[in-house]
């Protein structure tokens, strides 16, 4: 809001203002055709929530609820690219939306098994 007060040639809103608009434009929380700083203004909560790791987990099918896609990222099931993370939070850019998969050494994926299989398998 401030940014806007200032006059079209004013050179913070300039610097400022492109940093602001190419760091939402990075993230997917703004189009590119839309790099304004009045757009900035019309932006919602939802359109940052929908950037979560959480909310990209369950859209992607890798989880069966929002609220599995937290257990899976919280014990580290889930990567992004070849980074693995536990935080439910973290916002996903979008040239790492493409990567976002089952984490390597997960039991999910082509880890070793679980602790109760390998339990069961050793008692028969």
């Amino acid at each position: 809001r401030e940014l806007l007060t200032l006059e079209d040639k004013d050179p913070r809103r300039l610097f400022e203002g492109n940093a602001i608009l190419r760091r939402l434009v990075r993230i997917g929380v703004l189009d590119e055709n839309r790099m304004k700083l009045d757009y900035v203004l019309g932006l919602k909560t939802e359109d940052f929530l929908e950037r979560r790791l959480q909310t990209q987990v369950f859209e992607l099918g890798l989880a069966k609820s929002i609220h599995h896609a937290r257990v899976l990222i919280r014990q580290k099931h889930i990567r992004v690219r070849k980074q693995v993370v536990n935080i439910p939070s973290f916002i996903v850019r979008l040239d790492a939306q493409k990567h976002i998969d089952i984490a390597i050494n997960s039991a999910y994926g082509s880890g070793r098994e679980g602790r109760v299989k390998r339990k069961r398998m050793r008692t028969g």
